[in-house]
């Protein structure tokens, strides 16, 4: 697929992962393993709230369709075709029982421009559509979401975004203009390849602002160490080392600075790949 700006689902998506990605509460086991016909096989365990889940996950990729099928509480499948055309991708999904909760998707890439639509596969569907022009270092967009049974807007946002090697800055206005968000990433050679990255978010209809500063360290090539902070006093912190190729330990934390007496929240995960 050409290069070119992206979806605007990915705005700001590179300081929203350093700022949430790998945070956790919860205890949490995972297992994976993959073989060379293109079937992997994931295996999921999760504690939260002294409440324990699992899920089992499958995925078998064959030239330009890839297949991907999850078993919990409901049955999802979601089947990837790429290739149907040079530059566009298609992906469909539905859960069982749920027989309504079908999805058509089609994202279409060009050098200066993408497009992503989704259609729910029912009698009133809703449609989600997004749009992207501009170019991989400075792109603008749009996306809006529409129910056909009631005839409204659910939602509308708009923004810009701009990549360059070193640095990441987006201005996302969301929630049919009641709320903006904005967010700067920096990759900095004084962290090992690490980052720093602050967010502001202003929510206008309560006239709340949120300022969030975070950054990410490599103490080796196998140790990442993560920390955040906001305004609010919310503090939380992890270290990941990598045991072996392709497998984690991470062990992270939060607490509140301005309430010491609360107890502060741990979870611990394990991703093993064999």
């Amino acid at each position: 697929m050409k290069k070119g700006p992206g979806l605007f689902s990915d705005f700001g998506k590179k300081a929203k992962d350093l700022l949430n990605k790998d945070y956790t509460s919860d205890q949490k086991f995972t297992i994976s393993s993959s073989s060379y016909t293109g079937l992997a096989l994931v295996s999921n365990i999760v504690n939260k709230g002294g409440l324990s889940s699992g899920d089992v996950a499958a995925q078998y990729k064959h030239q330009n369709a890839v297949v991907d099928f999850k078993l919990d509480t409901q049955i999802l499948t979601t089947l990837t075709i790429t290739d149907l055309h040079p530059s566009a991708k298609t992906v469909a999904s539905f859960k069982l029982p749920d027989y309504n909760s079908g999805k058509l998707e089609v994202q279409y890439f060009h050098e200066h421009a993408t497009v992503a639509t989704a259609v729910g596969l029912k009698k009133s569907p809703a449609v989600d559509f997004s749009a992207t022009i501009g170019t991989p270092g400075i792109a603008f967009g749009a996306e809006a979401s529409y129910v056909t049974s009631s005839g409204e807007f659910t939602k509308y946002n708009a923004g810009v975004n701009m990549t360059k090697p070193d640095s990441n800055a987006s201005v996302v206005l969301a929630d049919k203009g009641d709320s903006l968000k904005v967010s700067y990433l920096h990759h900095l050679n004084q962290l090992n390849g690490g980052a720093v990255v602050g967010e502001i978010a202003r929510k206008f209809s309560t006239n709340e602002n949120t300022l969030t500063v975070g950054c990410s360290y490599l103490v080796d090539p196998h140790t990442l160490v993560k920390a955040k902070l906001n305004n609010h006093g919310n503090l939380g912190a992890l270290v990941q080392h990598e045991l072996r190729p392709k497998s984690f330990l991470t062990i992270s934390g939060a607490f509140d600075t301005k309430a010491l007496e609360k107890t502060p929240k741990f979870g611990l995960a394990l991703s093993l790949k064999p």
